[in-house]
């Protein structure tokens, strides 16, 4: 795991460097959750409900309660809101991510507050599929309907 991974600032809101609850290993249900999040491609991103929805289990507020006690473990600005808003208090860690990593964007209006980009979740949302780059893999309104059944990756492109 890098650096960028392991210092304590997962997407959700537990303070850097709280670590995961003192348990002697994951709740399965986490450790599913994790291990999708490191499934995702450099550069594409996936919803927390795109993630309840591939495991067939739990909904957006389960995904994200586990990416802010453990996400820090895993590439955690890759797991994002379904309006493509950075996640509040990790805007701009998550932002040099995102430019790194060539993530699409759209640039704030001047109006907005501290002028932060959104992703562009049209370009930029990841199925689950085996390709990892082109941005026609779904739009902003989410998955399509019959999501995978073995909770693995679908083999329909989500829209």
């Amino acid at each position: 795991m890098s650096q960028d991974q392991t210092d304590g600032g997962g997407s959700g809101t537990a303070p850097p460097g709280a670590g995961p609850p003192d348990h002697p290993e994951l709740p399965e249900y986490a450790e599913r959750v994790l291990d999708v999040a490191e499934l995702i491609p450099p550069g594409r991103v996936m919803t927390y409900g795109d993630i309840a929805e591939w495991l067939g289990e739990g909904g957006p507020r389960q995904v994200g309660r586990v990416m802010a006690l453990y996400g820090s473990a895993v590439p955690w600005w890759r797991v994002v809101r379904a309006d493509g808003t950075l996640l509040p208090a990790h805007e701009l860690r998550a932002l040099d991510h995102y430019r790194a990593e060539s993530t699409p964007l759209r640039e704030a209006s001047r109006q907005a507050e501290g002028h932060i980009p959104r992703i562009d979740m049209r370009r930029a949302r990841w199925d689950g599929g085996t390709g990892s780059t082109g941005g026609s893999n779904g739009g902003a309104d989410g998955p399509a309907d019959g999501g995978p059944v073995d909770g693995g990756p679908g083999e329909e492109a989500h829209t």
